[in-house]
């Protein structure tokens, strides 16, 4: 992976000679393949020679039969073709018709260069450079919990979003989430009202396969605030509560369970000593506090009505749900993943088991290309984030986590110890001119010339230069801070 410095001396090589229009097909590029014989280059480009005596103008003639011999004469200076090839570029740089300046650039690419070329023309070949600049390696990003999903790609310092999902699986709830008003009447030896409960009390509840009414005892008991609330009527008793409360309903002889939202006109309720139709449900969107409790038989008697709090029919509905939302998200990924062969790993998070039961509903494919599982809390954009933090034991060879590790020392060592640091153009060169700059660090927004200046005191002083990219937040607080920092050998005075 090319470093955020490689990319910046690239960048600059780039620009420069994209500046450069010859007055005709006058500007020659050469590019040498890693391993291929230079000697061979050398003698291809003596046969160009020859043919360019061919050309009409004399001016693009002498131009050109110049170019290359000053191309020969650069090559001839390498004893074999460099690691990962060499670039060559020669032609009249004059921007004034009545003078030549011919002259001859080289660079030794970060990437190994894979194509022979040879090119005549007004301007120079430097595709091959640029596809050096797109990162190759990218990295699957996935945060999930039961409600939320993010999926992104790191693309070498750059985090991108490329899908968000939510489920509308319900929320966990103590003991089912179901309640009722506080004025709701329970039996514990009397008629009170269920705000008037304490735990450990006896309450009245259905033993359903005796059909004997039995005491059971409070387990719990907590309030709940709901923004909308149902009103059951029936020719005995009213009831107030929440849309999830679960009533038991007789139906064709047997008894089903069925929620306050589910209940029509049709049904008959079952009560301490009879069922009981339905006459009336009104939905109330005014907010209500309410009492939820948890009792040890799962049912008890609410205004003569016997209701359900076990969470066994939530919790069903909520593994249902889900277990669809994990396929939802296991197709996502095959449709942002599978077809990017740029994808080297996938990396997974999430909070407690969830990732582990999400992880059985992936794509084999998906599977065989998981690095990492984290343990993250947030779901969101900033969860992606969180997890490339997470795993930089996993991409430990990678630019961001070389970025994100030096710009932590830089932002701790700030904050904790603010002399051992520089930063702003004035104070990191001072600080460069004494030789205290350990490390520098620049961001790729500042001036080139800046950028030029500073390294070449860096090099002077035998000072790591870290040219750092904005694609992290890290990189932007450099950038927003002073676009130059330093960390120093030793405090100045």
């Amino acid at each position: 992976m090319i470093r955020t410095k490689e990319k910046q001396k690239l960048r600059k090589f780039i620009r420069e000679l994209a500046q450069i229009s010859g007055r005709h097909t006058e500007l020659i590029s050469v590019y040498v393949p890693t391993g291929y014989d230079i000697i061979k280059i050398i003698q291809h480009l003596q046969q160009e020679q020859g043919t360019a005596n061919n050309i009409k103008s004399k001016a693009t003639r002498e131009n050109v039969i110049d170019s290359l011999e000053r191309i020969i004469r650069h090559l001839r200076l390498f004893k074999a073709t460099p690691k990962n090839g060499l670039a060559v570029f020669a032609g009249n740089a004059s921007e004034s018709d009545n003078k030549i300046d011919i002259k001859v650039w080289s660079l030794e690419p970060p990437e190994p260069l894979k194509t022979r070329l040879y090119r005549c023309d007004q301007t120079f070949v430097l595709d091959l450079l640029k596809d050096m600049l797109e990162t190759k390696e990218v990295y699957g990003l996935i945060v999930m919990d039961r409600r939320e999903a993010t999926l992104g790609l790191l693309k070498g310092t750059l985090i991108k979003v490329v899908t968000k999902m939510t489920s509308g699986v319900p929320g966990k709830t103590r003991a089912g989430g179901q309640c009722t008003s506080l004025k709701t009447l329970v039996n514990n030896g009397s008629l009170t009202e269920i705000k008037n409960i304490k735990v450990g009390d006896k309450i009245e509840g259905l033993d359903i396969n005796k059909n004997k009414v039995i005491d059971s005892s409070c387990l719990d008991k907590w309030l709940v605030k709901k923004n909308e609330y149902y009103v059951i009527k029936t020719a005995g008793q009213d009831i107030i509560c929440s849309k999830d409360h679960i009533f038991f309903v007789k139906e064709k002889g047997k008894i089903i369970e069925k929620t306050a939202e589910e209940l029509t006109t049709e049904d008959f309720l079952i009560g301490k000593r009879f069922t009981t139709k339905i006459t009336d449900i009104d939905l109330i969107n005014k907010p209500i506090e309410m009492i939820d409790i948890s009792v040890k038989n799962k049912n008890f008697f609410a205004n003569g009505l016997l209701v359900h709090n076990s969470s066994q029919r939530f919790a069903r509905i909520r593994e249902g749900a889900a277990k669809e939302f994990y396929k939802r998200i296991s197709e996502a990924a095959n449709q942002e993943f599978l077809p990017n062969q740029q994808i080297k790993g996938i990396i997974v998070g999430g909070p407690g088991p969830t990732k582990e039961e999400f992880i059985e509903y992936l794509n084999n494919e998906i599977k065989r290309k998981i690095l990492a599982v984290k343990d993250i809390t947030y779901t969101d954009e900033s969860g992606l984030h969180h997890l490339v933090d997470a795993s930089q034991d996993t991409l430990a060879e990678e630019l961001i986590a070389e970025e994100k590790a030096l710009l932590k020392e830089f932002f701790e060592t700030l904050a904790k110890n603010p002399k051992s640091i520089a930063y702003g153009y004035e104070n990191v060169k001072k600080a460069l001119e004494y030789g205290a700059v350990s490390k520098l660090l620049i961001s790729e927004t500042e001036d080139d010339k800046i950028i030029d200046e500073l390294e070449g005191l860096a090099e002077q002083m035998n000072t790591e230069v870290h040219i750092i990219s904005v694609d992290t937040k890290e990189g932007l607080q450099l950038r927003d801070l002073a676009k130059v920092g330093a960390i120093l050998r030793f405090p100045l005075q």
